[in-house]
């Protein structure tokens, strides 16, 4: 599938065009800046500009699945919070469903299902449901994950994930990135959402 990257440049956002790349997927790495377009086209995956704050329809052309993993980060300010991880995440859903798109992934944050039950980042954490809770309702075919902690650590490969984990926890991106990757291709993955950190099950197995 030719899968659209919103936020391909994050953290996160970069190896999942990594691991797209070494699937059976073609990732289209959206991106604000022509300064961006180097790193992309050394990895070999194509580039498309656009920004979350104006029109980005153009990048949407041709794309099978959009995987959402664009954020204002939970120390910035509400308004860009709302701007990025609330209003953004909505105007993808709404172009994706304009342009006929078979498949949603949302890169969401643990709590987000709950937001009230937190005391710190409530702003972040209300943007992130709104927008998950969008996507629900959008007829779309999707998936959302919302991961623990994220760290920068190597990747092991074996997470946790459940439709609700207690409590907190941590886990890499490369992880977080592989497990999204992996869940394109899970059918009983559509239309489900899922708290994510580390744990003992590789990849391989889950919803298997």
């Amino acid at each position: 599938m030719n899968v659209l990257v919103i936020g391909a440049n994050g953290k996160v956002g970069k190896h999942i065009v990594q691991k797209l790349l070494d699937s059976d997927h073609q990732p289209i790495a959206m991106i604000r800046d022509t300064d961006q377009i180097p790193f992309f086209e050394e990895m070999g995956a194509k580039t498309v500009l656009g920004d979350l704050e104006s029109d980005f329809s153009n990048a949407f052309f041709n794309v099978d699945a959009v995987i959402f993993a664009a954020g204002s980060g939970p120390n910035t300010g509400a308004d860009k919070t709302i701007i990025i991880d609330q209003e953004g995440a909505i105007k993808s859903v709404n172009l994706a469903k304009q342009y006929d798109v078979k498949q949603f992934i949302m890169l969401s944050s643990i709590k987000a299902d709950q937001p009230e039950s937190v005391n710190e980042m409530k702003h972040y954490l209300f943007a992130k449901h709104r927008a998950d809770e969008y996507l629900k309702d959008s007829g779309l075919n999707y998936t959302i994950i919302r991961p623990g902690g994220l760290t920068n650590e190597a990747g092991t490969g074996k997470v946790q994930m459940q439709e609700h984990i207690d409590g907190f926890g941590m886990i890499p991106r490369e992880d977080v990135a592989a497990t999204i990757v992996h869940l394109l291709s899970v059918p009983k993955a559509r239309n489900k959402s899922f708290d994510l950190i580390s744990g003992q099950t590789v990849l391989d197995e889950l919803l298997y």
